[in-house]
């Protein structure tokens, strides 16, 4: 399991990319809403969940997806997730997340 779930938050003009990694569960998802409201906090035109090096997400973890997705709604900044790999797309599909939150390439 990994102690750090995200590894990054870079910004590219008006995107934020905040990039996880490892395992996203019960033990480190307050990382994850942290970096989430930080990066919101910076008032970007849109956030980008960048899930490429994400092996696996619980439902902590998809309930702090959410919570982002939420509140960057709320705030009028894009929020989406990009490039999750077979597994964590398969648990984002059956948990119906992605009928809300929008997948880019």
């Amino acid at each position: 399991m990994t102690d750090e779930p995200v590894t990054s938050s870079d910004r590219d003009a008006d995107v934020v990319t905040v990039a996880l990694q490892g395992e996203v569960d019960v033990l480190n998802v307050d990382q994850v809403r942290v970096a989430l409201v930080e990066a919101l906090a910076t008032r970007p035109r849109a956030l980008v969940v960048d899930l490429e090096k994400l092996s696996f997400i619980d439902s902590t973890g998809l309930g702090a997806i959410i919570f982002g997705f939420q509140r960057a709604r709320d705030e009028g900044i894009g929020f989406s997730l990009a490039r999750p790999t077979r597994g964590v797309h398969q648990i984002l599909v059956l948990s119906g997340v992605l009928e809300v939150v929008e997948l880019v390439e």
